[in-house]
């Protein structure tokens, strides 16, 4: 990665520690704080990092602005291109699953498996795999402006990033199934009793 992308790749990810506590910020307003594929790799870095190192006690990961925890994926620099010369490559057998496998997945790993407590401050929407983030971390504080979306059903996508794993674990498999069907918005009001009641996995 060149200098300048880094430069992009910190302006999207702010990330800081006061007190040992570390802060991560999305920031991509423009997209509803939707991760790229470069941000969610920086935040699986960020994430392994604080493994077997003492200075950072926990993580606190929130959205800038008012109005977005994190929307999901942003692939509008992945999907643009001006080059329509290019020969349509067929798929391999295999490729999307090793694809979420490397990607979303492996971001939930990430934050499951980091050895500090995980907050996620949710102060907005999340949706897809940014709900599916704050609901892999250790605790959920949210604002009253906050809900979580399943919305792959209004995308008609398969639900992604770790999705159809963790909820059941947290809400039950027909909640889940009611969510995930639906789409339906579930207000900062209504999550507490969604998704506290269960913890996630130990961590070793």
């Amino acid at each position: 990665m060149d200098e300048k992308s880094e430069s992009d790749i910190e302006k999207s990810i702010k990330f800081q520690v006061e007190n040992n506590v570390a802060w991560i910020t999305i920031d991509n307003q423009k997209k509803g704080n939707g991760l790229t594929p470069d941000m969610r790799d920086h935040l699986i870095d960020l994430f392994e990092s604080f493994n077997g190192q003492s200075e950072i006690r926990s993580a606190i990961i929130t959205g800038a602005g008012e109005k977005f925890f994190c929307t999901g994926a942003d692939l509008s620099t992945s999907t643009q291109s001006n080059d329509t010369s290019e020969r349509v490559i067929e798929p391999i057998t295999g490729e999307i699953r090793r694809m979420m496998l490397d990607g979303s997945i492996k971001l939930m790993n990430s934050v499951i498996d980091c050895e500090i407590p995980v907050i996620a401050a949710v102060n907005g929407t999340a949706a897809g795999i940014g709900a599916h983030l704050a609901f892999c971390s250790d605790l959920v504080v949210t604002a009253d402006t906050a809900r979580f979306i399943e919305i792959f059903a209004r995308r008609g996508l398969v639900p992604d990033g770790l999705g159809a794993w963790i909820l059941p674990r947290l809400i039950g498999i027909q909640k889940t199934k009611e969510l995930m069907f639906f789409a339906d918005d579930v207000s900062a009001e209504e999550a507490p009793v969604s998704y506290t009641h269960l913890t996630l996995p130990t961590k070793a």
